[in-house]
């Protein structure tokens, strides 16, 4: 097996955002765009039948310098605890990867449009999925309060 993996983007982001600010991302006017010389307008075809997919995308500004692969406060906030990368979303992991369960909005050709897609504009993604109900956890979940309280106004403003 490789140890590496080349990954095509399938499409583009087009949003209103331009800087990768970590709050209010519900307010965020944004589309994908599927590439033209890998899909036509039947590659969306249904999609509008969910309420939701999964995108998964790269944070294509993260410098090899801010990949992170030690424990850190989140957002820098020693009121929080250390925990490592992998206990956190943030954008510097060690393989760039972004993925967001967003609401579908409609469907336009090779677009699609979405509300709660945290990526900015220019984004490469790399796929998306369906949510299906049957993939989401099964039975409760956990998490730390300051999971919650790093998340207070990530969606909308506080």
């Amino acid at each position: 097996m490789s140890d590496t993996h080349a990954v095509r983007p399938i499409g583009t982001v087009h949003a209103a955002r331009t800087d990768p600010i970590d709050d209010d991302w519900d307010n965020v006017l944004a589309h994908i765009e599927l590439d033209a010389s890998q899909f036509g307008d039947e590659a969306l075809m249904g999609l509008t039948d969910f309420s939701h997919v999964e995108v998964i995308f790269l944070f294509h500004l993260v410098e090899d310098k801010q990949v992170e692969s030690v424990a850190r406060h989140p957002r820098g906030n020693t009121d929080w605890p250390r925990v490592g990368i992998f206990a956190q979303r943030g954008k510097g992991r060690p393989n760039r990867l972004g993925a967001t369960i967003c609401k579908v909005d409609r469907v336009e050709g090779r677009m699609l449009h979405l509300t709660g897609l945290d990526a900015i504009d220019g984004t490469p993604v790399l796929d998306i999925k369906p949510v299906m109900k049957d993939f989401l956890p099964r039975g409760s979940h956990n998490e730390p309060d300051w999971a919650g309280e790093l998340m207070a106004g990530y969606w909308t403003a506080k």
